[in-house]
């Protein structure tokens, strides 16, 4: 328990008696299950008070051989069993930076704000698959604290863990955090042009490349100049990799 307590920080600590406007949940469960069944990402919803998980999909890719059932039962021991120990060291990490950066929002904006990490699960005793979170808050207390958050996972389209980045809902600033020398930067985020969006739109809808240069008037050798600017402005190495970036990142 004392490991897991690691986890979970003063500045969000929900004591049992906290004040808590319960009204606020309505049969919230249902939704995060609607929604699990219609993607392809794995879903969990963490308790502050209890500091257990409420709810965890059923997404086998990244219960690590378990039942979402034992996922939920073990909590956040689940980490310790099946993530690489110094990757165990960079999650305690963010969730200190991260809620030693959230202490500094004004109470009434902090559901705009998500936070967004890769590490490393050990998908068997040799495999290891880099994944990546995102967390957002549910519900919180009257004095501010989170008391639900919602926490997406997929597969990462990143080469290495960390890439710790807090973004804020309506806003192109975001804040990325270096955990070597424990300090965010404020940065923005990445634009699409014009043209790479609808590249990329068209490449959704399952267009090949000659159709999308049919498409956009514009030859085939046209749209692959775009596509490889692209590839080297968001970080990726194919078209699948930067559907996806996209997509997650709120881009397309």
């Amino acid at each position: 328990m004392e490991e897991i307590n690691r986890f979970f920080n003063d500045k969000n600590e929900v004591r049992s008696d906290a004040e808590i406007d319960r009204s606020q949940m309505g049969d919230y469960l249902e939704a995060v299950k609607a929604f699990s069944r219609l993607t392809y990402q794995s879903l969990y919803v963490i308790d502050y008070q209890t500091r257990a998980f409420d709810y965890v999909s059923d997404n086998p890719l990244f219960l690590c051989g378990k039942s979402s059932e034992e996922v939920k039962e073990l909590g956040y021991a689940f980490y310790f069993q099946n993530v690489k120990p110094e990757d165990v060291e960079l999650l305690i990490k963010i969730n200190e930076a991260g809620f030693e950066f959230y202490e500094g929002i004004p109470v009434q904006e902090r559901k705009l704000y998500s936070i967004s990490y890769d590490f490393y699960l050990l998908n068997g005793k040799k495999d290891m698959i880099l994944v990546n979170h995102k967390l957002t808050p549910m519900f919180l207390t009257e004095e501010g604290q989170i008391w639900k958050a919602l926490c997406i996972v997929s597969l990462s389209n990143s080469t290495s863990a960390g890439n710790i980045v807090i973004s804020r809902e309506g806003s192109d600033e975001l804040w990325k955090y270096d955990p070597e020398i424990s300090k965010w930067e404020r940065d923005e985020k990445i634009k699409l042009s014009q043209r790479e969006y609808e590249i990329l739109s068209l490449y959704a809808s399952g267009l090949t490349i000659n159709e999308i240069a049919e498409k956009l008037f514009i030859s085939a050798d046209t749209v692959k100049f775009h596509r490889k600017k692209l590839f080297e402005k968001i970080g990726v190495n194919n078209i699948a990799e930067a559907l996806d970036y996209v997509k997650t990142n709120k881009l397309l």
